[in-house]
């Protein structure tokens, strides 16, 4: 049959409980676990086979089922319940962000990211980026925040991955059914379908825009399967990172610029443009397009306007991991452009010019850097590296000094806690504790959870983890064509008993999933102890253009059907949301052992400690913060080596030896009543240590408070009077940087001496302005330590005018004391300084005396 369409076909709903449909529609049921039950109850068999779907299980269920559900009394009572919730979360006027901001109830943000991870019914996502978008959107949600997403609903979504008899990582890719899944064709104001444009080489790529409800967030996703497209364009939003640099570059082009037509679609002027990492970059381009073709400004203002109203994320610590292309490709697909700019070819090529080993390149990351006026790392320790790699945009100053913050993750705690734990904690903590998810003292309690009930719980989760990792093997080995013994093996395999140890993310080479196998034979006998079993479940991943991830993931496989290992090491395929649940309240401890300092933050540990599961990890990405001691185990030390293979030794050894010294001996240790005490005061103190500090909630605030409100405050600044601030910024721009060449700075000090601590030392400089004058300028001090012949800068003071001298010279002059002994040294700098830049290092001049 040559298919033309396809039409999801939906009983009749009894009037009684007709709002199914309404509440389908709504992906709050996604972490409600009553709402979910509902669901559940009305069919268990097929809510298992839909993927936990509301929507394709009401299309299918057998429409008697339903007529029994609308009379069954206990049924009916849980139906009004949970509606009766979800009307009260949907209309609630007081929440966080109306309480806290609200005067900025009426501005937009418009956050843009290329996947969304929501739930695995819908799989439009490849990992811990869309996930972290996700649970992004499910807590502005919960705030209240006046946010609306941007992205792609990829029709054939991420791969679903089988593994062969031999290990071979296999992708397939299934169409999703649009009928059959909580999204509906996005209306604009005039009450029709949207559709917008984007202009690709000879040709134009229509997108029809598709719209999620995320509790109080609209979550807005194109699709280029449209007719009126060539067959090669309705393929280009198939899937999820695919495809060659042709194919990405168009698909980045068509988030950017189509995502911004389809906020303005959507009648829509966001106050703030957040873009979570560098893929939808494009869209400053087209912003600044429409500023100057549209309302006639110079492109220079039109930057500094973009600029005010857009923050942007980087989420990527590794230099290969920050697309660029090449001017070859860049001309292709913008030659166009640029003279709508109001630019030459060249012009355009530098707003995002970066210098790479072979040559010059076009960086998404430089384009998104240089066009947005607050930047981001994810956690800490990212935000270091960031500030490394990104050095060369801010030269003439530290490392330190470079305007790239942090912004620590975190995870939606009512998607990622296992529903009978959230009982638990409903019993011990306040009342109102989900309101309070961020407050350190709302998790004090936990102490008072008697170790045997904690415990109990546990092994609950355990048990379930189990039936499921059965459940999935049976049909992976049914699959594979395997034989009776395997498929009766299939339904044994683990053991309650053992500490299992779970590893689940993408089989990246650097997440470095094969370390814990660099010694056999120690592994042998650690996992084979018959009096302190031991047993590892992997799950992931790898990218299906990426070999030695495959090769990773082809290693695991092999091992976990090798005899010393069977039942001992396990590899459940097709890594999702469902299985990442079971996985992190199930298993025993958290393993993560990347390489240093590659992993920008991670999230995955974060929800098994919620549900009361240590880490056992490199101190890397947000657990270099949430480490303490207490909390879980350390793999390794807070510092870089001279090589890789030296590194993995050093770690290796160190993960063998925490787990044979420390972590298995706890975990067995057993009192009179058969309870792990020492355990479970560690599964405690990971609860009330990781819960509220790397929540979603604290998150988002962050997010709101460090870069939505200013941004807010900026933007309006700089559209009002015509753009007056921003013209004037701009025009100020380009005279400090055309008269930066004439100034002329000395100082005067004290130079290669002798003080005492608690002695000033007084420093006097001569700026020689130029064409510049004073107010546009900041003259500091600045003062290190020189230890083992490297200055380490630690503060700095600004020197104070003290008038003009004959010369038409200024001289500037301030003092600080010598707080201890040591090295000390001092130099004087100069930089721009004007009321209206968003960090004081914005322009990257910097002279020294």
């Amino acid at each position: 049959m040559n298919v033309l369409g396809r039409v999801a076909v939906f009983p009749t709903l009894p009037p009684r409980i007709s709002r199914l449909y309404d509440l389908a529609y709504n992906l709050w049921w996604s972490w409600t676990p009553e709402a979910q039950a509902l669901y559940a109850e009305l069919d268990p068999e097929l809510w298992q086979r839909v993927q936990h779907n509301p929507v394709r299980l009401l299309a299918e269920i057998d429409p008697a089922r339903l007529e029994a559900a609308a009379r069954d009394p206990e049924f009916l009572a849980r139906f009004d319940a949970i509606l009766r919730d979800f009307d009260a979360y949907m209309r609630r006027e007081d929440t966080w962000f109306a309480r806290t901001y609200p005067q900025y109830r009426d501005k937009t943000i418009a956050y843009f990211s290329a996947e969304f991870g929501l739930h695995e019914s819908l799989p439009i996502y490849s990992g811990g980026l869309g996930v972290l978008a996700g649970d992004h959107i499910k807590e502005a949600s919960d705030l209240g925040l006046p946010l609306v997403g941007i992205g792609f609903l990829y029709p054939q979504g991420y791969f679903t991955q089988r593994i062969t008899r031999e290990g071979v990582q296999e992708a397939f890719y299934d169409k999703l059914a649009f009928g059959t899944v909580a999204a509906r064709p996005a209306l604009g104001a005039d009450g029709r379908e949207i559709q917008v444009a984007v202009e690709l080489p000879g040709r134009v790529v229509y997108a029809k825009v598709w719209k999620l409800q995320i509790g109080r967030v609209a979550l807005y996703l194109m699709d280029t399967d449209v007719p009126g497209n060539a067959p090669a364009d309705r393929e280009l939003s198939a899937r999820l990172y695919g495809g060659d640099h042709e194919l990405r570059i168009s698909q980045e082009i068509v988030l950017g610029i189509g995502g911004l037509r389809v906020v303005r679609a959507l009648g829509l002027d966001p106050a703030v443009f957040h873009m979570n990492d560098s893929h939808p970059v494009f869209l400053v381009l087209e912003r600044a397009r429409e500023l100057v073709e549209e309302q006639g400004l110079p492109f220079e203002v039109a930057r500094e306007v973009v600029r005010a109203s857009t923050i942007f994320t980087t989420h990527t610590p590794v230099p290969a991991g920050n697309e660029i292309f090449g001017y070859e490709t860049i001309d292709k697909y913008f030659s166009n452009y640029w003279s709508r700019l109001g630019l030459t070819r060249d012009q355009f090529h530098d707003l995002a010019r970066q210098q790479m080993s072979w040559g010059t390149a076009f960086s998404m990351t430089v384009l998104a850097l240089r066009f947005s006026s607050l930047h981001n790392g994810v956690s800490r320790l990212h935000g270091a590296v960031a500030r490394r790699m990104w050095h060369f945009l801010w030269p003439g100053i530290t490392e330190d000094e470079v305007p790239i913050t942090h912004i620590t993750n975190g995870v939606h705690t009512k998607t990622w806690l296992a529903p009978d734990l959230r009982d638990l904690y409903t019993r011990y903590l306040p009342q109102d504790w989900l309101d309070r998810i961020d407050d350190p003292a709302t998790w004090q309690p936990i102490g008072n959870i008697p170790d045997a009930e904690l415990w109990q719980a546990h092994l609950q989760r355990k048990q379930q983890l189990l039936a499921y990792l059965r459940r999935r093997l049976r049909r992976q080995r049914l699959r594979l064509g395997e034989g009776p013994h395997a498929l009766a093996e299939a339904e044994t395999l683990g053991d309650p008993r053992a500490l299992i140890i779970g590893f689940a993310r993408r089989f990246a080479t650097y997440k470095r999933a094969t370390l814990i196998f660099r010694d056999r034979e120690r592994l042998r006998r650690l996992l084979n102890d018959p009096e302190r079993p031991v047993m590892i479940i992997f799950a992931g991943k790898a990218h299906p253009a990426d070999e030695p991830g495959k090769a990773l993931i082809r290693e695991v496989y092999t091992l976990s059907r090798a005899p010393e290992f069977a039942g001992k090491i396990i590899f459940l395929e097709n890594y999702d949301m469902e299985m990442a649940r079971f996985l992190v309240a199930g298993v025993d401890l958290w393993l993560n052992n990347p390489i240093r300092p590659h992993e920008a933050s991670g999230t995955s540990g974060m929800k098994a400690a919620l549900n009361g599961v240590p880490n056992c990890s490199i101190l890397d990405g947000w657990w270099a913060e949430g480490y303490t001691g207490t909390n879980g185990w350390a793999i390794g030390e807070e510092r870089e080596y001279q090589d890789q293979e030296t590194q993995n030794e050093a770690d290796a050894t160190d993960l063998y030896n925490r787990l044979e010294q420390e972590i298995v001996p706890a975990f067995f240790e057993r009192d009179a009543q058969g309870l792990p005490r020492r355990w479970v005061a560690i599964m405690k103190e990971a609860i009330r240590t990781v819960a509220p500090r790397f929540s979603m909630t604290r998150q988002v605030k962050e997010y709101t408070e460090r870069m939505y409100v200013p941004t807010i405050e900026r933007n309006a600044a700089f559209v009002q009077s015509g753009y007056e601030k921003a013209r004037a910024l701009a025009t100020w721009k380009q005279h400090i940087y055309a008269a930066w060449g004439q100034l002329a700075l000395t100082a005067e000090g004290p130079r290669d001496t002798q003080i005492g601590v608690g002695q000033p030392i007084a420093v006097t400089a001569d700026l020689h302005l130029g064409a510049l004058r004073p107010e546009d300028v900041l003259v500091e001090l600045v003062i290190g330590r020189d230890e083992n012949w490297q200055v380490i800068e630690t503060g700095a003071v600004r020197l104070l005018p003290q008038g003009q001298t004959p010369r038409g010279t200024y001289l500037y002059r301030n003092s600080i004391t010598a707080e201890q002994g040591g090295s000390l040294v001092w130099g004087v700098r100069v930089i721009p300084a004007h009321p209206d830049l968003a960090t004081k290092y914005e322009l990257g001049l910097v002279r020294w005396a």
